[in-house]
Protein backbone atom coordinates (compact mmCIF):
# COMPACT_ATOMS: atom_id res chain seq x y z
CA UNK A 1 0.00 0.00 0.00
CA UNK A 2 2.93 2.54 1.15
CA UNK A 3 4.42 2.06 -2.32
CA UNK A 4 1.13 2.56 -4.29
CA UNK A 5 0.83 5.64 -2.48
CA UNK A 6 4.68 6.54 -3.39
CA UNK A 7 4.06 5.91 -6.83
CA UNK A 8 0.91 7.66 -7.01
CA UNK A 9 2.81 10.68 -5.52
CA UNK A 10 5.26 10.49 -8.00
CA UNK A 11 2.90 10.35 -11.02
CA UNK A 12 1.18 13.25 -9.90
CA UNK A 13 4.98 15.31 -9.30
CA UNK A 14 5.56 14.47 -12.76
CA UNK A 15 2.52 15.97 -14.17
CA UNK A 16 2.86 18.77 -12.23
CA UNK A 17 6.09 19.74 -13.18
CA UNK A 18 5.93 18.56 -17.33
CA UNK A 19 7.37 21.40 -19.03
CA UNK A 20 5.17 23.04 -21.84
CA UNK A 21 6.33 23.48 -25.00
CA UNK A 22 3.97 26.15 -25.95
CA UNK A 23 4.26 29.96 -27.49
CA UNK A 24 2.25 33.05 -26.88
CA UNK A 25 1.48 33.65 -30.69
CA UNK A 26 0.70 31.49 -33.68
CA UNK A 27 2.25 31.32 -37.06
CA UNK A 28 2.76 34.49 -38.82
CA UNK A 29 1.36 34.37 -42.28
CA UNK A 30 1.45 36.83 -45.52
CA UNK A 31 -2.34 38.28 -45.55
CA UNK A 32 -4.28 38.44 -48.82
CA UNK A 33 -5.06 41.99 -50.61
CA UNK A 34 -7.75 43.54 -48.85
CA UNK A 35 -10.02 45.72 -50.33
CA UNK A 36 -10.10 48.99 -48.26
CA UNK A 37 -13.54 50.69 -48.00
CA UNK A 38 -14.76 54.13 -47.73
CA UNK A 39 -18.05 55.27 -45.76
CA UNK A 40 -19.08 58.99 -44.82
CA UNK A 41 -21.29 59.53 -42.11
CA UNK A 42 -23.28 62.89 -41.19
CA UNK A 43 -24.90 63.42 -38.28
CA UNK A 44 -25.12 66.00 -35.40
CA UNK A 45 -23.82 65.31 -31.69
CA UNK A 46 -25.81 66.76 -28.67
CA UNK A 47 -23.41 67.39 -25.91
CA UNK A 48 -25.36 69.01 -22.87
CA UNK A 49 -24.11 69.93 -19.50
CA UNK A 50 -27.14 71.42 -17.71
CA UNK A 51 -30.45 70.46 -16.29
CA UNK A 52 -32.09 67.42 -15.36
CA UNK A 53 -30.82 65.35 -18.62
CA UNK A 54 -27.74 65.97 -18.66
CA UNK A 55 -25.37 63.92 -21.12
CA UNK A 56 -22.53 65.02 -19.85
CA UNK A 57 -21.30 65.32 -16.22
CA UNK A 58 -17.57 66.14 -14.44
CA UNK A 59 -16.95 63.07 -12.64
CA UNK A 60 -13.13 64.98 -11.55
CA UNK A 61 -12.02 68.47 -11.00
CA UNK A 62 -8.59 69.67 -9.95
CA UNK A 63 -8.24 71.06 -5.83
CA UNK A 64 -7.60 74.62 -6.61
CA UNK A 65 -9.25 77.84 -6.18
CA UNK A 66 -8.73 79.15 -9.49
CA UNK A 67 -11.36 81.64 -11.20
CA UNK A 68 -11.92 79.41 -14.12
CA UNK A 69 -13.75 76.28 -12.76
CA UNK A 70 -14.06 74.47 -15.77
CA UNK A 71 -9.69 73.94 -16.19
CA UNK A 72 -8.63 70.69 -15.57
CA UNK A 73 -11.87 69.05 -15.19
CA UNK A 74 -12.87 65.20 -16.50
CA UNK A 75 -16.57 64.74 -18.32
CA UNK A 76 -17.97 61.54 -18.79
CA UNK A 77 -20.25 61.62 -21.39
CA UNK A 78 -23.27 59.58 -23.21
CA UNK A 79 -24.32 62.02 -25.77
CA UNK A 80 -27.09 61.10 -28.42
CA UNK A 81 -26.32 61.80 -32.07
CA UNK A 82 -29.36 62.54 -34.54
CA UNK A 83 -30.04 62.79 -38.22
CA UNK A 84 -30.69 66.12 -37.63
CA UNK A 85 -29.76 69.64 -35.58
CA UNK A 86 -32.83 68.86 -33.51
CA UNK A 87 -32.80 67.03 -30.47
CA UNK A 88 -36.21 65.98 -31.25
CA UNK A 89 -34.87 64.17 -34.76
CA UNK A 90 -34.58 60.71 -35.23
CA UNK A 91 -31.98 58.80 -32.81
CA UNK A 92 -29.02 57.18 -34.32
CA UNK A 93 -27.05 55.95 -32.03
CA UNK A 94 -25.01 57.55 -29.08
CA UNK A 95 -21.27 58.50 -28.22
CA UNK A 96 -19.41 57.41 -24.87
CA UNK A 97 -16.16 58.22 -23.58
CA UNK A 98 -14.43 60.94 -21.50
CA UNK A 99 -13.06 64.98 -22.42
CA UNK A 100 -10.70 66.80 -20.24
CA UNK A 101 -11.09 70.62 -20.47
CA UNK A 102 -7.38 71.98 -20.93
CA UNK A 103 -8.29 76.05 -21.35
CA UNK A 104 -7.34 78.13 -18.85
CA UNK A 105 -9.27 80.97 -20.66
CA UNK A 106 -12.49 80.99 -19.61
CA UNK A 107 -13.65 82.16 -22.74
CA UNK A 108 -12.45 79.38 -24.86
CA UNK A 109 -12.55 75.85 -25.07
CA UNK A 110 -10.35 73.19 -25.33
CA UNK A 111 -10.31 69.36 -24.58
CA UNK A 112 -8.89 65.85 -25.16
CA UNK A 113 -11.72 63.69 -26.45
CA UNK A 114 -11.88 59.89 -26.62
CA UNK A 115 -15.06 58.66 -27.43
CA UNK A 116 -16.99 55.92 -28.79
CA UNK A 117 -19.38 56.37 -31.39
CA UNK A 118 -22.08 53.20 -31.67
CA UNK A 119 -24.62 53.36 -33.85
CA UNK A 120 -28.08 51.88 -33.01
CA UNK A 121 -30.03 51.73 -36.02
CA UNK A 122 -29.94 51.51 -39.89
CA UNK A 123 -27.35 49.46 -42.16
CA UNK A 124 -24.43 50.37 -39.24
CA UNK A 125 -26.66 49.04 -36.29
CA UNK A 126 -24.13 47.75 -33.88
CA UNK A 127 -21.05 49.12 -35.72
CA UNK A 128 -19.01 51.96 -33.77
CA UNK A 129 -15.86 54.26 -34.37
CA UNK A 130 -13.33 55.86 -31.96
CA UNK A 131 -12.66 59.02 -31.85
CA UNK A 132 -9.40 60.51 -30.26
CA UNK A 133 -8.09 63.84 -30.81
CA UNK A 134 -7.89 67.55 -29.75
CA UNK A 135 -10.86 70.03 -30.00
CA UNK A 136 -10.58 73.42 -29.98
CA UNK A 137 -13.49 76.05 -29.71
CA UNK A 138 -10.76 79.30 -29.84
CA UNK A 139 -11.39 79.53 -33.72
CA UNK A 140 -13.91 81.84 -35.27
CA UNK A 141 -17.37 80.53 -34.56
CA UNK A 142 -18.59 78.37 -37.28
CA UNK A 143 -15.01 77.39 -37.83
CA UNK A 144 -14.69 73.80 -38.88
CA UNK A 145 -12.44 71.72 -36.90
CA UNK A 146 -10.61 67.99 -37.90
CA UNK A 147 -10.51 65.10 -35.81
CA UNK A 148 -8.71 62.00 -35.87
CA UNK A 149 -10.33 58.56 -35.81
CA UNK A 150 -8.47 55.84 -34.20
CA UNK A 151 -10.30 52.47 -34.96
CA UNK A 152 -13.85 50.45 -35.16
CA UNK A 153 -15.68 47.61 -35.16
CA UNK A 154 -18.56 45.96 -36.61
CA UNK A 155 -18.07 47.65 -40.25
CA UNK A 156 -16.22 49.75 -39.68
CA UNK A 157 -13.09 47.17 -38.04
CA UNK A 158 -9.71 48.56 -37.91
CA UNK A 159 -11.11 52.16 -39.15
CA UNK A 160 -9.13 55.27 -39.86
CA UNK A 161 -10.24 58.23 -40.94
CA UNK A 162 -11.13 61.98 -39.92
CA UNK A 163 -13.90 63.72 -38.57
CA UNK A 164 -14.88 67.31 -40.01
CA UNK A 165 -16.90 69.44 -36.82
CA UNK A 166 -18.62 72.53 -37.16
CA UNK A 167 -20.46 73.28 -33.70
CA UNK A 168 -23.44 74.64 -35.21
CA UNK A 169 -24.84 75.97 -31.57
CA UNK A 170 -23.77 76.49 -28.11
CA UNK A 171 -24.51 78.71 -24.77
CA UNK A 172 -22.88 79.90 -22.07
CA UNK A 173 -23.47 76.56 -19.73
CA UNK A 174 -21.35 74.23 -22.12
CA UNK A 175 -24.38 72.85 -23.69
CA UNK A 176 -23.77 72.43 -27.80
CA UNK A 177 -24.67 70.97 -30.94
CA UNK A 178 -21.90 69.94 -33.59
CA UNK A 179 -22.50 68.76 -36.73
CA UNK A 180 -20.60 65.30 -37.97
CA UNK A 181 -18.87 64.79 -41.36
CA UNK A 182 -17.25 61.94 -40.97
CA UNK A 183 -14.73 59.77 -43.37
CA UNK A 184 -13.98 56.25 -42.37
CA UNK A 185 -11.76 54.36 -44.15
CA UNK A 186 -11.66 50.44 -43.29
CA UNK A 187 -11.96 46.64 -44.23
Amino acid sequence: MENQMIFAWAIIFCLAVAPVHGQYYSRTVKAGPRVEKITRLHFFFHDIRSGENATAIPIASPNTTQDTPTYGTLYAMDDPLTMESELTSTLIGNSQGLYLDLSRERTQFTAIFYADFAFTTGRFNGSSFSLFSRFSAEDAPGTIREMAIVGGRGAFRMATGFALLRPTWSNTIGDAIVEFNVTLYHY
